[in-house]
């Protein structure tokens, strides 16, 4: 009875010592505290990089300013990674000691230039000369504006003798331009005393300048409807 109570005891005894020693490693695992600051190749701190620890499969992600902090544990693989960035890791030696652990990444940029594309509402290059070429229909409201405004021009041209012309405008403005030039720091001219400009405006009094003209009340314009052309012409 005693041999077989001994037997026992010196299994126990064993497996309890096996058992410690399997526990023993767990308690003398050391954790690491590995925190830095996350920036691109401009050193501008980048957000929302995920960090993730391998051995532990933990993840937490950077702060706006950049700045990270995760547990791990010596001989761990952590991994970053961002939308537009390259892929990187950093790896905490085996042998190390410490509790803290300071390290700052630099991610590179992950884009790939590429040439201009222009997309246009047409299939083919064809559709879309077929489109730009076609006549389009004038609104008659449109065309009649057109047409009072040229015969405007032509009235101001043949009763005032006036080309309204861009060349003309340009003209003004260079004769303009010279004069205010010219007097620049003295009296304005005085036409009073220029026998040309009295000149001028005798011959403005005999072409009618000062006579009281007929005026006619503005009438609406009409909208000219034009037919549309048969096919067969």
């Amino acid at each position: 009875m005693s041999r077989y109570f001994y037997t026992v005891a010196v299994c126990i005894i064993c497996l309890v010592s096996a058992k410690a020693q399997d526990v023993e490693p767990q308690k003398a695992e050391k954790f690491v505290q590995v925190s830095g600051i996350i920036t691109d190749e401009l050193f501008r701190p980048v957000q929302g990089v995920a960090v993730v620890s391998k051995k532990l499969r933990r993840g937490i992600i950077s702060e706006e300013s950049g700045i990270y902090s995760i547990t791990s544990i010596p001989g761990d693989t952590i991994y970053f990674r961002a939308l537009g960035y390259k892929r990187y890791h950093t790896i905490i030696p085996p042998s190390y000691n410490s509790k803290h652990c300071m390290v700052d990444i630099i991610l590179e940029a992950d884009t790939i230039p590429i040439e201009e594309v222009t997309i246009l509402p047409w299939k083919t290059y064809g559709e879309f000369i077929r489109d730009m070429t076609k006549e389009q229909p004038v609104d008659p409201l449109e065309e009649n504006m057109n047409e009072n405004l040229a015969s405007i021009y032509v009235a101001i041209t043949s009763d005032a003798n006036i080309s309204v012309t861009p060349e003309a405008g340009f003209r003004y403005s260079q004769e303009q331009h010279f004069s205010s030039m010219a007097t620049r720091g003295q009296y304005p001219v005085n036409n009073l005393l220029n026998p040309l400009a009295w000149s001028k405006f005798i011959n403005s009094l005999k072409n009618g300048l000062l006579r009281n003209n007929p005026s006619k009340r503005p009438q609406a314009a009409k909208v000219v409807k034009k037919r549309k052309r048969n096919s067969k012409e």
